[in-house]
């Protein structure tokens, strides 16, 4: 998809990275400037030929990506992102996010974790970014690419080292814009451990209502014309989650009534807002909810168990 939100915009193409051969699932979107052209957001290393594919099929080299623009360095986002610094891409991050490019073992080894002997199949390689191609920055601060002007917002909640970027009205919103797939009006929070935080979320959509926006543009899946919608179906996704954390959490359920109950919870709300089931394991695949229920956990021991 090509979108170019008003006659002074730049056109930007969402590129499917076709994760675990799901389409719809993960996105890094090319934005064309006068001498190559920028990502926001790469992808994991597994997807790393698709995405190729797609730079060709529009015209282009890898080593014509300038640079690399990451909302959050999670692997799912940010996971090429040494690669294609190794084919000379500067990579820009928040400054909480930048450590973990530059030595990757803490965050490969948390991971590992939680995904165990499936690291490489989902996220194949994390390379290391070497120092002279990590471009920080901060909460507001623009960044300047040739002919485009992004700026960097700061929006905590689903991570600490989180940005949103805002391009011609454009907002390219990572994570804290949730998980919606093309063609539906209906979201879903992604809230991995360890730094799902309810109350930051909260904080970060009222940054976002301060901007004018014309397009949200989530990186799970797609470009929405309809900002307003979207940031109030996150508010009312926040609600819920809440409202079922203090109906659940006390009960302190064994761990697989616990995840019958947030399912049972996702599956009313898809059929709420009237969801194919056919987009069920594409929601599944962007958004695990072993994956969330691990940080609800997280936040409940941490924020809210004895208030």
């Amino acid at each position: 998809m090509q979108i170019q939100p008003d006659s002074k915009a730049h056109p930007i193409y969402t590129l499917d990275l076709n994760f675990l051969g799901i389409e719809g699932a993960i996105a890094s979107y090319l934005i064309p400037h006068n001498h190559g052209a920028v990502l926001v957001e790469c992808g994991p290393g597994s997807t790393i030929p698709v995405l190729q594919a797609h730079l060709n099929s529009h015209g282009f080299n890898v080593s014509e990506i300038s640079d690399v623009l990451l909302t959050h360095i999670h692997l799912d986002h940010a996971g090429a992102s040494g690669w294609f610094a190794k084919q000379g891409a500067r990579i820009h991050v928040h400054p909480v996010g930048a450590p973990h490019l530059l030595n990757p073992q803490k965050l490969l080894s948390s991971a590992g974790r939680i995904y165990g002997d499936k690291m490489e199949l989902l996220w194949g390689d994390f390379l290391p970014v070497p120092e002279s191609q990590v471009v920080i920055h901060q909460d507001q601060e623009l960044i300047e690419i040739e002919n485009l002007t992004f700026r960097p917002l700061e929006t905590s909640g689903h991570a600490s080292h989180h940005f949103a970027y805002i391009l011609d009205g454009a907002c390219f919103s990572g994570d804290i814009g949730g998980v919606r797939m093309t063609g539906t009006r209906h979201i879903r929070l992604p809230m991995p451990p360890p730094e799902f935080h309810l109350e930051s979320w909260r904080h970060s959509l009222e940054i976002l209502r301060q901007e004018e926006i014309s397009h949200i543009i989530p990186t799970h899946f797609g470009i929405f014309t309809d900002p307003d919608w979207h940031l109030a179906a996150l508010d009312k996704a926040l609600d819920d989650i809440e409202n079922w954390m203090e109906e659940i959490m006390p009960q302190e359920l064994p761990s697989e009534e616990f995840k019958a109950e947030f399912l049972k919870l996702e599956s009313q709300r898809a059929q709420a807002d009237n969801i194919d089931p056919h987009f069920s394991n594409v929601y599944r695949t962007a958004n695990p909810p072993e994956i969330s229920l691990l940080g609800i956990q997280r936040y409940w021991r941490k924020f809210r168990q004895g208030e």
